[in-house]
């Protein structure tokens, strides 16, 4: 398939059925840092996929997106027509023995949700990586988009909303595991530490040596943009930091822009930050690019596209989303300057800072090992479900048991989440008697045992708390925001 001298871009294309349709984009940003779009159109011989990509080079960035596309594009044919088994917890127990079927408590739920162990569900196999054991999952979990699960849901629906967390793409499965592993410690390191829950722990950068992060640091300041890179945690050895900020004279074309952020977690503080650094400088454009109006995003693209775009993907309104749409929305409608002055409590804060020296550092050549050896030493079990192309590529969808992840947008929140919340006293989350109201965490009965008794999470509270920030959570479809601002203009 590959031959000496292919790119990592061209291979990830020739993994694919043609035509793979890709372009820089370009011209959003006074910054304009490599930003890619890749589109695997829908077809007989693919269901299709798409992806955006950065970096520092042209090749990086496609790299990127290529790579994107086929998390997306192998999940969804790794899914077709394959049968889903149903069944509740306790009858999965009972057919498969209980060490080869996940707990879902164990999987972060979503507080307060109707879930028992007699509740009926369907499940897909993954891989237990310590044993190579098949271990059976709620299917909604192994899944990365709604699209993953053709068929009817199970008689009392999804257990959970389907997230694209957990997901990688590489040329071998090892490497490909390792990407889709450090994004789920990255968002579970952030869980409850950023975006609206921001602590605001800026880490002092003296020392960095990378030097794609200190010239796009340079870059970044000519451009008249401030920068901050923040720590979220440095669990399990591995620095998860996050980069945001904003134009010093509020100069966004797209308010949007304002909220970019670039998320890493890597085992080396500086490659952390120099991935978290180029995210942030591509999200600007590419939240532009998104959710931007047509206008903006017409001339940054080539041509034709927006109209070949319009026509084979109709914007989604899902009902559960909507509330993403309108949020962003409202951003639009403010303005940049209103929309600043909203994040510099939060996204904005400096309240504290670190030093980058005092950060792990790491040199080794075995980022697998090293990673997955951390996870599983703590206690946590890492499934795996391998999704391979007919080329070179291959992607990997992830679960960590007790990790955890999107808390404060559908409330899902496990023992982790609620000693982060108790500790740090956010008053989202208590052990023992139920406040009121509040929703009672699912927990394993050890769970309980160690937290000291039962778990409540304040959902009201999270929902107030997230206010018209939600959008920093979640956010509509590629050029949904356009096509709504648009019509109203057609309809005035």
């Amino acid at each position: 398939m590959t031959t000496t001298g292919t790119t990592p871009s061209q291979r990830y294309r020739d993994s694919f059925p043609t035509p793979v349709e890709d372009f820089a984009i370009e011209g959003i940003d006074v910054l304009d840092v490599p930003l890619h779009s890749a589109v695997l159109p829908p077809s007989e011989l693919h269901p299709g996929g798409s992806g955006l990509g950065y970096g520092a080079t042209r090749e990086e960035a496609r790299t990127g997106a290529m790579g994107e596309m086929a998390e997306m594009a192998l999940s969804l044919r790794a899914h077709q027509g394959v049968a889903r088994e149903q069944g509740s917890y306790a009858e999965m127990t009972r057919r498969h023995g209980r060490d080869r079927v996940a707990d879902p408590r164990e999987l972060c739920l979503e507080a307060g949700s109707d879930h028992s162990d007699d509740r009926v569900l369907q499940w897909l196999p993954m891989t237990r990586l310590r044993d190579g054991e098949t271990v059976q999952v709620p299917a909604e979990l192994v899944a990365s988009a709604p699209d993953d699960l053709p068929g009817a849901p199970p008689p009392g629906g999804w257990l959970t909303t389907v997230i694209t967390n957990g997901q990688g793409a590489a040329f071998d499965a090892g490497r490909a595991v390792t990407h889709a592993l450090l994004e789920v410690l990255q968002r579970d390191g952030n869980a409850t530490a950023f975006r609206v829950m921001d602590r605001g722990v800026v880490v002092d950068l003296a020392g960095l040596t990378d030097p794609d992060a200190l010239a796009l640091l340079d870059r970044l300041d000519a451009a008249g943009i401030d920068v901050a890179v923040k720590l979220a945690s440095t669990e399990f050895g591995v620095v998860d930091v996050y980069a945001v900020g904003c134009s010093r004279d509020g100069s966004e074309p797209v308010p949007v822009m304002a909220t970019a952020c670039g998320e890493a977690a890597h085992p080396d503080r500086d490659t952390a930050v120099r991935k978290a650094l180029h995210e942030f400088a591509s999200a600007r454009s590419r939240k532009a690019f998104m959710h931007g109006p047509f206008d903006v995003v017409l001339p940054a693209t080539p041509p034709g596209y927006l109209e070949h775009w319009r026509g084979g993907h109709p914007p989604e309104r899902l009902v559960e989303e909507d509330r993403a749409l309108q949020a962003m929305l409202a951003w639009t409608r403010m303005g940049t300057t209103a929309l600043v002055d909203l994040l510099q409590d939060t996204v904005l804060s400096r309240r504290s800072t670190v030093a980058l020296a005092d950060l792990p550092t790491w040199s080794g050549d075995d980022l697998h090992a090293t990673v997955t050896g951390a996870v599983q030493a703590a206690g946590h079990d890492v499934l795996v479900e391998l999704q391979p192309s007919v080329g070179d590529a291959v992607a990997a969808k992830v679960l960590v048991t007790g990790l955890e992840v999107e808390t404060m947008s559908y409330g899902r929140i496990g023992e982790r989440g609620v000693r982060r919340l108790v500790e740090h006293d956010e008053g989202l989350a208590v052990v023992g008697a139920d406040p009121g109201g509040w929703a009672r965490v699912h927990l394993t009965p050890a769970a309980e045992e160690r937290l000291g008794g039962p778990a409540w999470f304040d959902r009201a509270g999270a929902e107030r708390r997230v206010g018209a920030l939600y959008a920093l959570y979640r956010e509509p479809g590629r050029h949904v925001v356009a096509e709504v601002l648009a019509s109203e203009a057609g309809a005035s």
